[in-house]
């Protein structure tokens, strides 16, 4: 099934998960607001959190679906991943930020991460499932009750 409509997200992803790292980087640079750990913790995050985005983007390229919200999905994705979570990029994004957040010691990213989860949450994940549940129905309705959004 294929809709020639797209989600309506205004603000991509990324682009609020880089914003809220970036000002958390800036704040921390400025007023230094330390946790004490091993960066190497943090390391393992990132590499889990861009592992676990390279997975999803394959299960939707395997899918001939585009990642873009702004493009119209032509598939339900409910394999790799998406076994998992309705997110699974939204997930790696966010622990890619804790990873971040733990390599430069700062709470700041932490901090501002749970405004940014909020945003994501609200303003784009909300958007993309009324546009799914709109294009794939009753399908899109059984995978919601089957499959957690975050995790």
């Amino acid at each position: 099934m294929s809709c020639t409509g797209h989600s309506a997200v205004k603000v991509p992803a990324p682009l609020i998960y880089f914003a809220g790292d970036g000002i958390g980087a800036l704040l921390a640079w400025r007023w230094p607001w330390t946790i004490p750990v091993p960066r190497w913790v943090g390391v393992l995050l990132i590499l889990l959190g861009i592992g676990l985005a390279l997975w999803a983007l394959q299960s939707l390229s395997r899918a001939h679906t585009p990642v873009d919200p702004a493009k119209p999905s032509t598939a339900l994705v409910e394999t790799g991943p998406y076994r998992w979570s309705r997110n699974p990029i939204y997930v790696a994004m966010t622990v890619s930020s804790v990873g971040l957040a733990l390599c430069l010691r700062t709470v700041w990213i932490l901090a501002l991460l749970v405004v940014v989860v909020l945003l994501i949450d609200r303003s784009v994940i909300a958007p993309e499932e009324r546009y799914l549940e709109t294009t794939f129905g009753a399908q899109y309705d059984a995978y919601r009750r089957r499959v957690r959004r975050w995790l």
